[in-house]
């Protein structure tokens, strides 16, 4: 088995990348977010097309040639020793094809991200690299919780995260040990059946999501258990599920655990042995504590839970 691959710690003066690998952003949007990486003593230093416009269908950050020479200057560039997604939104399906690690493999660095950035963290592990799976720097103008961004400071320091949560009615007990994948559960579904999908054998899997009818997020269940996916992990953590369903319909629409979103999760892998975390607290959510994609992790699930990696 292949061993995987975590960067080096940072130290004050190191500089991190800023880039817009998917959907527009604005300036005001992120000010918050650059000038905490400043003030936690480390140099942002911001794509080309950070700030660039692009109207396709959809608002991206710049033509897919644009995005791509971002990305590859961030993961490639020695002087750079951690890169940070803006936001996610969509358009990092657009890059993976394009994406060229020569000089990462040699000076690896952390990605952070989480949404779209999936993708791009799938393809991260598929070559052996780790990543985090946190707040983006939109986020920070969001409200979300300053803890969400210490514990990334902290595993860019060499910290590494331990959870404790309270039981959930949909909890399943027991106790696991194994590689953490996965992310958000549209983008996980949308690279099932490529070669860029996440590998699920003997994993731990996350999902997460925002957004979704409740017959499209059954859909996305029903696809990973028909591709055979619930057969293969070890493990499920459930984090946020929020904005789900219609707005003027669903109660708890504004809820970071939509608990009837939980309640069809839970059906759906009720014949399954493995345990299962319900109530992470990472996604599209204010509480957004991150998680290593491609870290191994022990999950303890009794009257509480602990995750440590």
């Amino acid at each position: 088995m292949k061993k995987m691959i975590f960067p080096k710690s940072l130290k004050k003066g190191d500089k991190i990348a800023v880039i817009s690998p998917a959907g527009a952003v604005d300036a005001s949007q992120l000010e918050k977010g650059i000038e905490m990486i400043k003030s936690r003593g480390f140099e942002p230093v911001l794509g080309e097309h950070l700030y660039t416009k692009f109207s396709n269908g959809y608002n991206y950050a710049g033509t897919e040639k644009e995005r791509a020479k971002d990305i590859n200057w961030a993961l490639n560039d020695a002087e750079i020793r951690a890169v940070w997604a803006s936001r996610g939104g969509y358009g990092c399906q657009h890059l993976i094809q394009h994406l060229k690690l020569k000089n990462f493999t040699e000076n690896p660095k952390w990605y952070i991200g989480y949404s779209d950035n999936t993708v791009i963290q799938s393809y991260l592990l598929k070559k052996g690299f780790a990543s985090i799976h946190g707040q983006t720097i939109k986020t920070s103008s969001f409200g979300v919780t300053e803890e969400s961004y210490d514990l990334i400071f902290d595993i860019l320091k060499g910290k590494m995260p331990k959870y404790s949560l309270k039981s959930h009615q949909f909890n399943k007990e027991g106790n696991i040990e194994g590689e953490l994948v996965g992310g958000n559960l549209a983008l996980i579904y949308a690279l099932l059946g490529t070669k860029y999908s996440f590998d699920f054998k003997d994993k731990i899997l996350f999902i997460e999501d925002i957004g979704e009818n409740f017959y499209a997020l059954d859909r996305m269940i029903m696809s990973l258990e028909l591709a055979g996916v619930f057969n293969k992990i070890k493990g499920l953590i459930v984090g946020g599920m929020t904005n789900m369903g219609d707005e003027k319909e669903n109660k708890s629409y504004e809820e970071s655990f939509d608990e009837f979103v939980y309640k069809l999760i839970s059906d759906r892998i009720l014949k399954y042995k493995f345990p299962v975390v319900f109530g992470f607290p990472n996604g599209h959510i204010k509480d957004n504590r991150p998680l290593l994609i491609g870290g191994n992790v022990k999950v303890k699930v009794v009257d509480k839970v602990k995750i440590e990696f």
